[in-house]
């Protein structure tokens, strides 16, 4: 399979690696030098992997439905317009792979939280809050996989209605308090906590591995598809 990397930083690089260990090639390469390339240049691939920046995400996006090429979307900070773009995606008969974190433990880790959010709530005494930590790269914050826990938090557990950043957080809002400390790939923690007891769950990563794994996971099982797609589709939830 010819893939072709749209962002070429970090975990650019560590699905490059991944990639060429499965036999696979690299077709095109778009990074900073290159951020202006034509969609043009992607015609040779049979797949995007697109790891950029929020800043950039849109217009990868958009020369890969121009060329016609699937594409896998691990970039974050961009969902606000993710209304627009599956509509698109769908009407021009396009494909699109997209997922705030591709690591497969991580969307494990998705529905354990929502089930112990639901588990969680008849038992108003316990507050839920969140820490995520991550590294001093990170633009967005909070992250697209701090944003998911929390929305499974919100959907599970009916006193909450929103998430927040603030340091005071209204009874409806579950507080994520995000920090971005070295090199960390990006650690996770839910707290349940009563006058009683505490119970907490975490997500704690090694490495990028992970991540650039199930990226070209998704890639693979991508090709030959149609429409829009998450791991939920790659993993059978």
């Amino acid at each position: 399979m010819k893939i072709a990397l749209l962002g070429y930083g970090k975990m650019g690089k560590e699905i490059e690696k991944i990639a060429l260990s499965k036999n696979h090639t690299i077709s095109f390469i778009a990074d900073l030098a290159n951020k202006d390339y034509s969609f043009t240049e992607l015609k040779n691939a049979d797949v995007a992997i697109e790891f950029s920046q929020p800043d950039a995400v849109l217009s990868n996006i958009d020369k890969c439905f121009q060329a016609n090429l699937p594409v896998v979307v691990g970039t974050t900070g961009w969902y606000n317009e993710f209304e627009k773009i599956q509509e698109r995606c769908l009407s021009q008969n396009q494909t699109l792979f997209y997922a705030t974190n591709f690591s497969v433990g991580v969307n494990i880790f998705f529905e354990v939280n929502k089930q112990l959010a639901k588990l969680m709530n008849p038992h108003a005494e316990y507050e839920v809050d969140m820490e995520e930590i991550h590294h001093i790269h990170k633009l967005d914050s909070p992250s697209g996989t701090g944003i998911t826990l929390a929305n499974g938090i919100i959907e599970n557990l009916d006193r909450k209605t929103a998430w927040t950043e603030n340091e005071h957080a209204t009874a409806d809002e579950v507080k994520i308090n995000a920090k971005r400390m070295g090199e960390v790939p990006g650690t996770h923690t839910v707290n349940y906590s009563s006058s009683i007891d505490k119970s907490t769950i975490t997500h704690d990563p090694k490495n990028r591995i992970g991540f650039a794994s199930g990226a070209v996971l998704a890639s693979e099982w991508l090709v030959g598809k149609k429409g829009v797609f998450t791991m939920k589709h790659l993993l059978n939830f």
